[in-house]
């Protein structure tokens, strides 16, 4: 069995500098953990700040695709990557956005068979053949995710969230990140 890779430790938090700490300690006053995310990018300050502003940009702004829907592109698209870190985490946020204790662990297994709305389905066919196979994207292929209300706003949106998520899925595993414990349960048990 291969050893998964360690070469990437984490840094202190008290060794960042303030901007960064300053935000890793936001989050966690906020979510009463740190994602291991924060800690595993910070030994790269300038890397780290364009990771999350372009993070932010995608996940937090007002947008023709929910909040949920937006997760629902990362934990189909983390799970074809095989990114343990992305579809634990995510499928957290996801669960929590969407009010649903289960539609993670579907669209992580297989999004085809989620309950989600045909609309969904479009647009996460779309997000995983941007995902897989970029390169054989056609007219047919915006046509079609057009036909279910997208705009070229959306469209974009989907494509960059999946984009985005391939890099930060890659980072993931060459870094052998681990989610959290903490993620496995949020969203799962009525507060």
């Amino acid at each position: 069995m291969t050893k998964p890779a360690t070469r990437f430790p984490a840094p202190a938090i008290d060794t960042l500098p303030d901007d960064i700490r300053t935000r890793i300690l936001a989050v966690q006053e906020k979510s009463g953990f740190v994602p291991n995310v924060f800690l595993s990018l910070a030994s790269r300050p300038d890397e780290f700040r364009a990771f999350f502003a372009y993070h932010d940009a995608l996940m937090e702004k007002n947008s023709g695709l929910t909040k949920a829907e937006r997760e629902m592109i990362v934990v189909a698209t983390s799970a074809a990557n095989q990114c343990h870190y992305c579809v634990i985490a995510h499928g957290a946020i996801l669960r929590i956005r969407a009010k649903n204790s289960t539609i993670a662990d579907q669209i992580a297994v297989n999004y085809r068979k989620a309950d989600i709305t045909p609309r969904q389905r479009a647009m996460l066919d779309f997000a995983m053949k941007v995902s897989r196979s970029a390169e054989t994207i056609s007219e047919a292929d915006f046509a079609e995710v057009a036909s279910h209300g997208f705009t070229d706003d959306d469209i974009w949106d989907i494509t960059a969230v999946s984009a985005f998520f391939a890099l930060s899925n890659r980072m993931a595993n060459v870094t052998s990140m681990k989610p959290n414990d903490e993620f496995y349960m949020m969203g799962r048990l009525p507060k």
